[in-house]
């Protein structure tokens, strides 16, 4: 049933909608959540505490890669293989954004045209602006939403930045690494750092000519990995091949996904980390907001100006010009209390 929303700001309706999965609704608070402007902020907050109860019941998986292995055609293989199994996923990609529009370049939900459509998922793009990470500001927020509205395997599919892929590590329960095979040198085409991270290495495309290629770099990344530190979850990652094209592999990669859950809850890691994610959520919102709240005042534009153009004359430190800026704010949160 579709939820009437009158008012831009209809708490009561939008809360409602969410909860009763109504996709179109979903959207609305999405862009709500995304929006810059203070009153749809507050909105947005009343909103997300008000449907908090319904979250944490989902399965979180982050899926990286670099450009070109596949990531939006394996999602969508794999989405389609949840519905099978009666799981409503809701896919969040973050595309690269463009310097100068600001939106998504890539445009993923066009790519994953037959998922998007399905009634049991959700598929959501948004650009990364200017956010670090692979993911955009808002992603956290907007996975609490999916997760109110029933969706229960919450996929974030990340640009494939490469340097930055621990902020979606810091906000899933499983992180899955995808890799192209016979590209070339595959071990120096991986960051040490991203292999350390991932809960499972899946060689994609391993299908045609290249599948011989896909089972030699399986051996090779396994090799890898065992010379990782054990990671603190006690899970052992593991390498898989599979193909987005044929299916083959997409039902080994979510037995892997389950028997890694079943471990970490068995451990005490899941709720451990899910915690430690909480706590790390709270400091990147609050930094946010201290950000947001420098900016309000005028007189400290002109102060930062200054020390920017300073800085980039090398006649100030860098250290130096934050610290000079950090006492105009302090003088200026003093004086209006004053």
């Amino acid at each position: 049933m579709k939820q009437s929303i009158k008012s831009r700001h209809d708490l009561d309706a939008f809360s409602k909608g969410i909860l009763s999965g109504d996709r179109i609704v979903l959207g609305q608070a999405i862009t709500m959540i995304e929006s810059n402007l203070e009153s749809d902020q507050k909105f947005a907050s009343l909103l997300l505490e008000r449907v908090l109860p319904s979250t944490g019941n989902a399965l979180r998986i982050g899926i990286t890669g670099v450009p070109g292995v596949g990531k939006s055609t394996f999602i969508e293989t794999f989405g389609k293989s949840l519905i099978n199994k009666g799981k409503k996923p809701a896919v969040l990609t973050v595309d690269p954004s463009s310097p100068i529009t600001k939106g998504s370049i890539l445009g993923d939900k066009t790519r994953m045209d037959g998922l998007s459509k399905d009634p049991s998922a959700f598929v959501r793009p948004t650009p990364s602006s200017s956010a670090i990470g692979g993911v955009a500001n808002k992603t956290r927020e907007a996975m609490l939403l999916c997760e109110a509205a029933g969706y229960d395997v919450i996929i974030i599919e990340t640009v494939g930045v490469g340097q930055s892929e621990f902020a979606v590590r810091n906000m899933v329960d499983f992180f899955l690494l995808l890799i192209l095979a016979g590209a070339g040198d595959e071990l120096q085409g991986i960051k040490k750092g991203i292999m350390e991270i991932a809960d499972v290495v899946v060689i994609t495309k391993a299908d045609g000519a290249n599948e011989k290629n896909a089972l030699e770099a399986q051996g090779m990344y396994q090799q890898a990995l065992h010379l990782f530190s054990a990671p603190t979850s006690g899970w052992q990652p593991t390498v898989l091949t599979s193909s987005a094209v044929t299916g083959n592999g997409i039902e080994e990669v979510w037995t892997k996904i389950v028997k890694y859950t079943e471990h970490v809850k068995a451990n005490g890691f899941f709720q451990k980390n899910r915690s430690a994610q909480n706590v790390s959520w709270f400091k990147d919102y609050f930094a946010l907001l201290l950000k947001a709240d420098l900016q309000k005042y005028k007189s400290l534009k002109s102060v930062q100006k200054n020390l920017e153009h300073a800085v980039s004359n090398l006649s100030i430190t860098s250290q130096a010009a934050a610290e000079k800026l950090l006492d105009a704010y302090h003088d200026v949160l003093r004086s209006n209390k004053s």
